[in-house]
This record gives structure tokens, sequence and C-alpha cells, in this order.
């Protein structure tokens, strides 16, 4: 079964940096447009970055613009999401996810109806 594995998270200080790997062991990556979907306690999960299936389109969020980068590796069957100058409010579990879909990449990146899998998440933790 297709199964997406987060990594990379826990708990640093404000201004610190850490960068979360998604993988789906036994599964290829290479064809599926992927997204990273936060979920902050009390909140809806919103989609802040998406990378297409060959790395060519990007896309964030206002809130992580500048300071996020999305990249995959598909040699590695890996995408990444490093997040430099963090701050407390970017504390949340971070989902991975994964679809197939031809619609412009940064409509979707706000639907979660566009991605067909998803990971168990990886907390981040932001706080003096």
């Amino acid at each position: 079964q297709f199964q997406l594995v987060e990594s990379g998270g826990g708990l640093v200080q404000p201004g610190q940096s850490l960068r979360l790997s998604c993988a789906a062991p036994g599964f290829t990556l290479e064809y599926y447009n992927i997204g990273w979907f936060p979920q902050a306690p009390g909140k809806d999960r919103e989609g802040i970055s998406c990378i297409s299936s060959s790395g060519s389109s990007t896309t964030y969020a206002d809130s992580v613009k500048g300071r996020f980068t999305i990249s995959r590796d598909n040699a590695k069957n890996t995408v990444y999401l490093q997040m430099n100058s963090l701050k407390p409010e970017d504390t949340a579990v971070y989902y991975c996810a994964a679809g197939l879909f031809a619609a412009p990449l940064r409509g979707a990146c706000t639907k979660e109806s566009f991605f067909n899998y998803w990971g168990q998440g990886t907390q981040v933790t932001v706080s003096s």
C-alpha cells in the first residue's frame, strides 16, 4: 500500500532551522506532485508549499515565502522542506501528501482534494 513517511520534525528555538523529509518506501514518488500541509492546534490543515513531479515548478504560501524551500531528489525518492527562520506560529504537525493531477500547482496546493496519499505527520515545535 502506497504510504508516505515524514521525518525531521522536532523542537527548535525561534530563528532556527529544520529540514523535513517525505519518503515512500517501496513506491516511487517521481510521478507525483507533492505538497506539505501543516496542521496547527485547533486549526485546519493548510497547504504551504508544493512541488511538481519534475521539480520544475514550486509554490509557497505567503506565510513561508522566503523562509521555506521545497525540493525533491527523485533518485533518492524523497521530497524535502527546508525551513529556516522558524517562528512560533510555524508550530504544527506537518503532513506530506502526493497527488497525480494536471491542474495548476498554485491552486491545487490549497486544496487537499487534489492529493490522494498522505503521511502520518511529523511534529514541529518552535518555542523558546
